[in-house]
């Protein structure tokens, strides 16, 4: 059965191309001036996750078919926030493996719904372009969780020069690495150790090479097809 009702929390930027624009602006902000700023503020950050999942929940729920796959596509971000709540007060290490899996699966659940967006019937528009540069920036951000994981749970994996600004955080420094990585700019600050950590920074590398080539440059060229075709 058909969904004949859509959560309208959020689900205007779902519902427009013009919201993938309103997204990158939305990930700027939180990226480029809140991590950087209050990301030493764990309640904060706390704040700003329920955003985010919200904002999640409303895509599921505004671009699934039916209810009960909205629902059964639910399950895995409604895990996380479950583990996440568990982990608060029982740490081991099933718990850490298992929140850090599902924290992943969230993630690639969200660039997931964000790609049905970009490639949606009809004509590749400057809000589908934007929208790959989405993409780009949660990749980003899903390369920072698991180095965060890494670096806290397995000693000696990284080699850190913090800087000493009451702002900085480990989200902060990481969110910077995971882009300085994938842009394969390599300051040097940061440095993996871990030859697994060293294998995960090649395969980001990698990703942010072939990234701008294999999706940006075919939206550029389908927008370029369709407008030379008007």
């Amino acid at each position: 059965m058909k969904r004949t009702k859509k959560v309208r929390l959020l689900n205007r930027l779902w519902d427009q191309e013009s919201g993938l624009s309103g997204m990158i602006v939305l990930l700027t902000i939180m990226q480029f001036v809140l991590i950087p700023l209050f990301g030493n503020y764990s309640f904060f950050m706390s704040v700003l996750n329920v955003f985010w999942m919200l904002f999640l929940f409303a895509g599921i729920f505004s671009l699934a078919e039916t209810n009960k796959q909205a629902v059964l596509i639910s399950i895995a971000p409604f895990l996380f926030i479950v583990f996440s709540w568990i982990n608060v007060v029982s740490t081991t290490p099933f718990i850490l493996i298992t929140e850090l899996i599902l924290s992943i699966c969230t993630f690639l659940l969200l660039i997931v719904l964000v790609l049905k967006r970009i490639f949606e019937p009809g004509p590749i528009t400057a809000h589908r372009v934007i929208g790959s540069i989405v993409i780009y920036m949660l990749l980003a951000h899903l390369w920072t969780v698991i180095y965060i994981f890494f670096y806290e749970h397995i000693p000696g994996s990284f080699q850190l020069t913090l800087p000493e600004f009451e702002s900085n955080s480990i989200q902060a420094n990481f969110l910077y690495f995971s882009y300085v990585t994938l842009s394969t700019t390599g300051f040097g600050e940061i440095l993996p150790l871990h030859p697994f950590v060293r294998a995960l920074v090649n395969l980001e590398s990698i990703f942010g090479v072939l990234y701008p080539v294999v999706l940006i440059g075919r939206l550029v060229s389908d927008a370029s097809v369709n407008y030379k075709n008007k």
